[in-house]
């Protein structure tokens, strides 16, 4: 074989394994809950009954109120969110506010914590003899288990999101533009409304639909915060669909297609927005270096507004999630004796299987981020690099898990490999597991990737391949280590994610294999939240401990 001959043989076998590994992870379980949600016989290997089953569905009153509260709770989680977010943000972007650099650190930390487990820590502070009972003779359980519990809750959660694409915008914007309009005579009413706000509104329509997105596909909290009150959203219908007997495949599919809709919506808005309504707002300069002191007055509502948020978001949950985890029983109260290290000890000691369900989801996240950051270089390679005009098909496949709620992954997972026809087991094992977490969690290695990519000219690989070299000489040899860093943090993030999601565990989790998130959702369910809560420390400390690792691995440009 000639040498270009066997050049363009390794770039296509390159190319298809690329494709074939993205068909599947992504395109396999969608079509199967697509297919299940259209023929509700094919569980049993009948193509019949086509959209049969639909009008049953769809008269099923629980349909209509469960997309009801679904919808209901995206808008409202993303208002409530935005109403945090867009006053800190517009301080920490246009002002000097003291402390800033901490005060972004704190608020990052609820979107490190795992839903769940915020949801616990309120419920152990608000619930009657509860903590803020104890010490205020204040309990607020009716506020808590209700739909503007369940909304706040999840919106201490989600609105970093927004705060922080929107003071990044109004950072780079400063107020050189306000000020040129302010020469020009422009008022400074008129200057905001004509510049800063069509500026920023980009950012913020796009956090907005991220915020939505994630609130709809959310299940830790719906489950913890509105089971007791019965408010049902698809995630929590589709689990029960697929729990409780008789088992119902057709109806989960078919709400994990309409929820799979609502996300595919907000998602291409959020794309069509990034791409088509996006701003240049920087002219070389960090816009920081515009940013204007706070009078005193100013200054100390700014610092009040600061402090009011992250009590609420940050030091509440923690504080509960560490009396919780040393507490020896919750109804020994908040007293010195009733303190200790016994569900720490539990731990150490793998009483319960605590220790084995961390080393479970250490070892799954460590296949997944190795995979994921290997799958993740050559798809965005080829999606940058290759000169394949499918290379738009193959960036568009390995973004979809983005608009992929776990809950439709998990459906479409089991449809897909709880077959007997299967010559090798997959689901049942851990490997369904992996599948799951790799295909979620691809597009962080691939945006990273990309993004490092885009900024190394391409006369690099030109050089090589006049050398002789192939797609996967140039990917192995010139352009890996040029774009590791990148990548090493990508995998870090894989990683800390990977250690404690939920949704896809609770579902796919074969039996007598726990993870940190399904032991921790089962210490909760079975009345033993202490020693749940000392594991999610443990896990919440180990992401913590990987973001400071992640700060030390950024790239300085």
């Amino acid at each position: 074989m000639q040498p270009r001959q066997r050049r363009v043989g390794l770039d296509t076998a390159l190319f298809v394994g690329v494709l074939l590994a993205l068909l599947i992870l992504v395109v396999l379980p969608l079509g199967m809950v697509i297919l299940q949600g259209v023929f509700p016989q094919l569980s049993l290997g009948l193509w019949e009954g086509l959209f049969s089953h639909w009008p049953g569905v769809l008269e099923d009153p629980y349909f209509l109120e469960a997309l009801t509260n679904t919808l209901m709770l995206g808008l409202a989680v993303s208002t409530l969110s935005l109403g945090l977010a867009l006053p800190l943000a517009y301080a920490r972007g246009l002002y000097q506010v003291p402390g800033a650099f901490w005060w972004d650190l704190l608020i990052l930390i609820p979107f490190m914590l795992p839903p769940y487990v915020g949801a616990m820590a309120w419920t152990f502070t608000l619930q009657p003899g509860g903590y803020s009972s104890q010490l205020l003779g204040v309990s607020a359980q009716g506020l808590l288990f209700s739909f503007p519990g369940i909304v706040l809750v999840m919106s201490l959660h989600l609105f970093p999101l927004i705060y922080f694409a929107l003071s990044r915008t109004l950072s780079a914007i400063g107020w050189r533009y306000v000020d040129a309009a302010r020469v020009c005579g422009a008022s400074m009413t008129e200057s905001a409304w004509r510049i800063v706000l069509p500026l920023s509104l980009p950012a913020v329509v796009a956090s907005l639909l991220m915020v939505f997105s994630l609130a709809i596909e959310e299940y830790g909290t719906p489950s913890i915060l509105g089971r007791p009150s019965q408010f049902l959203v698809l995630v929590t219908r589709i689990e029960e669909k697929m729990a409780e007997w008789p088992i119902d495949l057709a109806g989960a599919a078919f709400l994990s297609s309409v929820l799979l809709l609502l996300a595919l919506v907000a998602y291409a808005l959020h794309h069509w927005i990034n791409t088509h309504h996006s701003h240049a707002s920087t002219l070389g300069k960090y816009g920081a270096l515009s940013a204007m002191p706070l009078s005193p007055k100013a200054k100390t509502l700014v610092l009040l507004g600061f402090g009011l948020v992250t009590v609420c978001a940050v030091v509440l949950p923690l504080a509960a999630m560490l009396l919780t985890a040393f507490s020896q029983t919750l109804s020994g109260g908040l007293a010195w004796s009733n303190m200790g290290f016994r569900h720490f000890a539990v731990i150490v000691s793998n009483e319960g299987g605590a220790l084995s369900a961390l080393m479970t989801s250490w070892g799954l996240a460590g296949l997944t981020a190795l995979i994921a950051g290997m799958l993740g270089v050559a798809t965005a390679f080829i999606a940058v690099r290759s000169p394949w005009r499918s290379r738009v098909a193959v960036d568009a496949l390995s973004g979809l898990p983005n608009a992929m709620p776990g809950m439709v992954l998990a459906v479409g997972l089991i449809l897909l490999w709880n077959r007997s026809w299967w010559p090798f087991p997959i689901y049942g094992t851990s490997a369904v597991l992996l599948f799951a977490y790799v295909c979620l969690l691809l597009p962080y290695p691939v945006r990273y990737v990309s993004t490092a990519l885009r900024q190394i000219s391409i006369n690099l690989d030109g050089a090589a391949r006049v050398s002789g070299a192939n797609s996967g000489q140039v990917l192995w040899y010139i352009l890996t280590p040029m774009v590791a860093p990148h990548l090493l943090i990508s995998m870090m993030l894989v990683f800390a994610i990977a250690s404690r999601e939920l949704v896809a565990s609770v579902m796919l989790a074969p039996p007598g294999l726990s993870t940190v998130s399904t032991h921790i959702f089962n210490q909760f369910a079975q009345g033993s939240p202490n020693e749940g809560m000392a594991l999610a420390v443990v896990a919440v400390g180990l992401s913590t401990a990987l973001l400071v690792l992640l700060n030390q691995w950024a790239p300085s440009k």
